[in-house]
């Protein structure tokens, strides 16, 4: 009854974060407040909130189970979920440039609502009732593999998001660019065609004209300065998701080695854990030695989403493998 209290609550809770990003990002929420730090606080504390809400659901979920709660689906998407709004916390507090916060929250909430939306009204109950673990799960290794394994995966979505994100002000610039320098073509014309031909009225065309060019930029500084911070902070999360990942893997192939004899048994699970290795190694790669970044590392991580995503869920949801233990069949 307590779970189902705390995790419901936490449901709505994350539903009203949800749309307060999404309005203060578009603008709605700031008329009505004078300092922006306001809305910064209101958002800080309302995921601080969610984030003990869901704390004490993992610890009233562990003290239950008698287990550390990793060993089904519902339990590792709820355990994403929280990790997802400990990293949007730590992001926000990191955020230097006024009201990148909104934007960050905006990209990020939705896919921790939409996670709790599957764990809650998509999964079957019985995966969401508290079970004994089954002998392959009855190891310490399970706390050290599966947390690190998905606190990656936590990390990897942020980056892949940004990225996403990256790429849908990519093309937004781009558009407006278009209809700018349409306007911009049609003002100077204006400029040009009323003043006669004399040397001095010349000289004012050409300022007038260089002025509207000059302030053209202008209108893209605060969408390019996002940007930035996108690449940036995709760059940073996947490069700190990369290594727990490997992390994951090794330490992964050491217990299945103690449980079923072998380090690497192509597994399904397994197979589809090493493609998204080489995925985001190759995005590490070229940022370092090729020099990406911007449009190309975007495309690449955007890639990498969609295979982390079928490597997450579905694997798991064909209930194919030695890892379809606590999942749908």
């Amino acid at each position: 009854m307590l779970e189902t209290y705390l995790i419901n609550t936490n449901f709505v809770l994350l539903f009203v974060i949800c749309l307060f990003y999404w309005l203060s990002a578009y603008d709605f929420l700031p008329v009505f407040f004078s300092h922006q730090w306001v809305l910064k606080n209101i958002g800080n504390s309302a995921i601080l909130l969610s984030q003990i809400f869901q704390a004490i659901f993992l610890c009233v979920r562990w003290f239950t189970s008698h287990h550390f709660p990793l060993s089904n689906l519902y339990e590792s998407l709820l355990f994403l979920s929280w990790l997802l709004t400990l990293l949007l916390f730590i992001i926000n507090q990191k955020l230097k440039i006024p009201s990148s916060e909104f934007l960050i929250g905006s990209i990020i909430m939705p896919i921790i609502l939409f996670i709790n939306i599957f764990a809650l009204f998509s999964l079957p109950s019985e995966l969401k009732t508290s079970s004994a673990l089954v002998p392959a799960l009855q190891s310490n290794w399970l706390v050290m593999h599966v947390t690190v394994i998905i606190l990656s995966y936590a990390a990897l979505i942020c980056g892949c998001l940004f990225s996403m994100a990256y790429l849908v002000l990519t093309r937004f610039v781009s558009q407006q660019e278009i209809e700018t320098n349409l306007l911009t073509e049609n003002q100077a014309n204006q400029v040009l065609e009323p003043l006669p031909s004399s040397s001095n009225n010349k000289m004012q065309i050409l300022n007038q004209t260089q002025i509207i060019h000059k302030a053209q930029p202008k209108q893209f500084m605060v969408v390019e300065q996002l940007m930035r911070l996108l690449d940036n902070l995709s760059y940073r999360t996947l490069g700190f998701g990369f290594p727990l990942l490997t992390i994951g893997l090794l330490s992964g192939s050491i217990w299945a080695n103690q449980t079923w004899g072998s380090y690497w048994s192509w597994d399904p699970k397994e197979t589809w854990a090493l493609i998204t290795w080489f995925v985001f190694a190759i995005y590490l790669h070229t940022r370092f030695s090729k020099g990406w970044n911007g449009h190309k590392s975007a495309v690449l991580a955007t890639f990498g989403f969609f295979i982390l995503c079928f490597c997450y869920l579905g694997v798991n949801l064909m209930g194919k493998g030695l890892h379809s233990y606590g999942f749908l069949n």
